[in-house]
Parts: structure tokens; C-alpha cells; sequence
């Protein structure tokens, strides 16, 4: 299938499914006149980097692992196991992160607001 049927079957961009290709994620086959020719497993695909892009890894962390899961992103691969963890451990961090960044705001957002007239607001009026 061609481009713009992609684009309709996956949801996902011509210009993300260009960018997946420059990342080594997707490789349609090239036709004589340039034109790239997606194959309908190539859909499911999409929908497999979709997914890990949605759980956190990076498209260079998503070029390793798709070599190593089968179809239902069930893991292949001893290594992959180990790369894996990581990434989960490093997405543990961000959201440990962002939990604490949301706890100053809300500490910041509890205290009541000091009145911000001035003296010489007060004796103008």
C-alpha cells in the first residue's frame, strides 16, 4: 500500500511515518519510481511502536526492541529483559520527579495570598 493509505489505516502522519523510517523503525520497499510500497504487516507495526513510544522509550530504545518482541510485545530476547528494567527504572525517576514538582505546586497553591496593596495604594484611594 502507498503512503497516503498508511496514513488512513494507521492514524500516524506521512511525516512521522517518514521520520520512522529514518529512525530504521518501519522500511517499506521503494518502487522504480520512489513511491514507498507499506506492507499490511507493516500497519500492526506502526501500532507496536505506537504503543512503545506511548509507554515512555525513546525511538533509539524502540529500534533495539522491536527486533526482540513478537507481535503481542511479549519479549523474545534475554537481553531485552535487562533494557527493559532500565527504561522502566528511568521512567520510575520521571514520575517520581514530576510527583514532587506537583507536591510544591500544590504547596504553593494552599497558601493563602498576601495582599498585594501597598502603602501608597491605600493612602491614594
Amino acid at each position: 500500500m502507498r503512503m497516503r493509505e498508511m496514513v488512513a489505516r494507521t492514524g500516524v502522519s506521512e511525516r512521522l511515518l517518514r521520520y520512522y523510517e529514518d529512525q530504521g523503525l518501519v522500511r517499506p520497499e521503494r518502487l522504480p519510481s520512489g513511491y514507498r510500497e507499506y506492507a499490511d504487516s507493516d500497519v500492526e507495526l506502526v501500532g507496536r511502536i505506537r504503543t512503545l513510544l506511548a509507554a515512555g522509550l525513546s525511538t533509539a530504545t524502540i529500534a533495539q526492541v522491536l527486533p526482540c518482541v513478537t507481535e503481542k510485545l511479549e519479549p523474545k530476547c534475554p537481553v531485552l529483559i535487562d533494557q527493559l528494567q532500565h527504561e522502566r527504572e528511568r521512567i520510575s525517576a520521571s514520575i517520581k520527579a514530576l510527583e514532587e514538582s506537583r507536591q510544591l505546586l500544590d504547596g504553593v497553591l494552599s497558601t493563602p495570598m498576601v495582599n498585594s496593596v501597598t502603602d501608597s495604594d491605600r493612602t491614594t484611594a
